[in-house]
């Protein structure tokens, strides 16, 4: 099954890093976050990759096409034609990509829409977005979508409040509660979608949020899988420097061995 990574944004809050980049390949402990969230689905047994390109593609693009001799020990003979020679036994991950031209300012579903091309041999797809990281069964989120035999399924996760809650009744305080956990579930990325929920991504220049999941929902055919384990996301330079605090302190995303 192949897995979508929208790759295409601006990332205009997180301009301090993607004046010169795309959001994806903003760093975190070194290695772009679109590498983890490949890395979390290709230990999981994914290995075919299509990413919908849009700001700053180009720079995807040369990333994965130097990818081998960047994290490779090579000998060049340079001004004979035999190529690098390649010293050390890491294999570089088995990665099948298609890269997509999308468009700079398109719309999610839309560039869904144009993929569709490279998607019609399949039974459905995966689809995530390229900020997001988690400790996620993905095999038993495709397994859940399959039982509930119904279009789509999104991932749900209950996150924390970002600021400390206060508990009043007639104007007294009657409790502080730090960062208490929503009641209500965030759709985190991580969905899988059935062939025929390909009708409902068109021409129509509108995003996946907003448009598509819910006239999806609203024919009672998406699922939500809740994840209780961990999600992190990088939508802010204090996402960011939180992101790269927790590589160094404890990755709980890093489900595979280096």
């Amino acid at each position: 099954m192949k897995v979508i990574i929208l790759c295409g944004g601006l990332g205009t809050r997180l301009r301090e890093q993607t004046e010169f980049i795309p959001k994806p390949m903003v760093t975190v402990g070194g290695k772009p976050i679109l590498w983890h969230i490949m890395k979390i689905y290709y230990h999981q047994g994914f290995n075919e990759f299509v990413l919908p390109l849009g700001y700053k593609g180009e720079l995807i693009k040369e990333y994965f096409m130097h990818y081998k001799w960047k994290n490779s020990d090579f000998t060049l003979e340079v001004g004979k034609d035999k190529g690098a020679e390649f010293h050390n036994n890491k294999e570089c991950e088995n990665w099948k990509i298609h890269f997509i031209d999308t468009g700079l300012l398109t719309k999610t579903a839309r560039r869904v829409h144009l993929l569709k091309k490279v998607l019609t041999d399949e039974d459905g797809f995966m689809l995530t977005y390229g900020d997001g990281v988690a400790d996620i069964n993905l095999k038993e989120l495709l397994e859940f979508h399959k039982k509930k035999g119904l279009l789509a399924t999104i991932t749900g996760f209950k996150p924390n409040h970002r600021f400390g809650l206060v508990e009043e009744r007639d104007g007294k305080v009657k409790k502080f509660k730090e960062k208490p956990q929503m009641s209500d579930m965030v759709n985190i990325g991580f969905m899988v979608f059935s062939k025929k929920a390909l009708d409902y991504f068109t021409e129509e220049d509108v995003m996946l949020e907003t448009e598509v999941l819910p006239k999806i929902a609203k024919d009672g055919k998406l699922a939500i899988y809740e994840h209780k384990g961990s999600w992190h996301y990088m939508d802010t330079q204090r996402d960011w420097e939180e992101l790269n605090k927790i590589w160094e302190q404890k990755p709980v995303w890093k489900i595979w061995k280096d």
